[in-house]
């Protein structure tokens, strides 16, 4: 049986070469002390938000008419609300629900962008013009009233309701960031390789074009995340996003406002959770950016 050494070592270079790539992103991420610090307040905040039903004080929804009003103290760290609730299990269950929103978005979005992206760039012709001229059309649109209408018309209150609000109208800066990729990439000896080999047109997107255009599509799904979590945090406080029962850091914002003079830590405590994540995110999102970019001496 004959053994295919070429084969065998050509692969081997190229997985030598992956490993040696992400051990040179790691080493230059590591030297941007603000996306180490914003990925790692992230992963606590999402480790906090879903270990939530274990580590809260109390379940979000456990009423105590006793002890209404509770100023932040040993027993309730971040208060209690109007009906003797604690807020900090409040908060630590409505992260939950704002990091679900944006890790859900920001990934329908990515996966939605890439494939337009991908498809526009890599045929051309008739099927880049009409998914840009769509593009074209709903970047034109105001964004935030886009939502608020969206939000009055689709029934429901759900997590899911949002996200697939956001996917809907958020998928056009990944489409035009991949398609950018891709325009760049489709002409390169390695695809032009794989053709004359006989590899097919979804074969070569696969495995070639979305692969090498990974790392602007990281970014900016990173950064995606901060902004969608303002999003939702922004329609439910005006209250077309997350219904209650179901807290939110959003909707805990929107009620917080008929107490802010009297009990401000109902306000302040989701508003700081919301700027920390946001900053985090974005932290994490430019560091991630110097990193994956060879260009770029950190």
């Amino acid at each position: 049986m004959a053994v295919d050494l070429g084969g065998q070592r050509q692969r081997d270079n190229r997985v030598a070469a992956g490993e040696a790539y992400w051990r040179l992103v790691w080493r230059r991420f590591r030297r941007h002390r603000l996306a180490l610090i914003g990925g790692s307040v992230a992963i606590f905040l999402s480790l906090v938000a879903l270990l939530a039903p274990w580590m809260a004080p109390s379940r979000p929804d456990q009423i105590n008419l006793s002890s209404r009003w509770a100023i932040p103290s040993r027993a309730h760290p971040f208060g209690t609300d109007e009906l003797g609730r604690d807020v900090l299990s409040r908060a630590m269950h409505a992260g939950r629900v704002s990091l679900a929103v944006g890790y859900g978005s920001a990934l329908g979005v990515a996966l939605a962008g890439t494939v337009a992206g991908v498809v526009a760039g890599h045929y051309g012709g008739v099927a880049d013009s009409v998914i840009m001229r769509l593009v074209d059309i709903l970047l034109a649109l105001p964004t935030i009233p886009l939502y608020l209408i969206m939000a009055a018309l689709i029934p429901g209150g759900g997590v899911a309701r949002i996200m697939l609000i956001f996917v809907l109208f958020g998928w056009t800066g990944a489409a035009r960031l991949v398609r950018g990729q891709v325009l760049s990439l489709r002409q390169q000896d390695f695809v032009e390789a794989a053709r004359a080999l006989g590899a097919s047109e979804v074969r070569i997107m696969l495995r070639h074009l979305v692969p090498n255009a990974l790392a602007p599509i990281i970014v900016a799904t990173t950064l995606a995340v901060g902004g969608f979590i303002l999003g939702e945090s922004a329609l439910s406080y005006l209250g077309l996003g997350i219904q209650p029962p179901t807290a939110s850091w959003g909707n805990m914002l929107q009620r917080a406002q008929e107490y802010v003079w009297n009990a401000s830590w109902l306000a302040v405590f989701p508003g700081v959770l919301i700027f920390i994540t946001v900053l985090s995110f974005n932290f994490l999102g430019d560091g991630l950016r110097d990193a994956l970019d060879p260009r770029l001496k950190i």
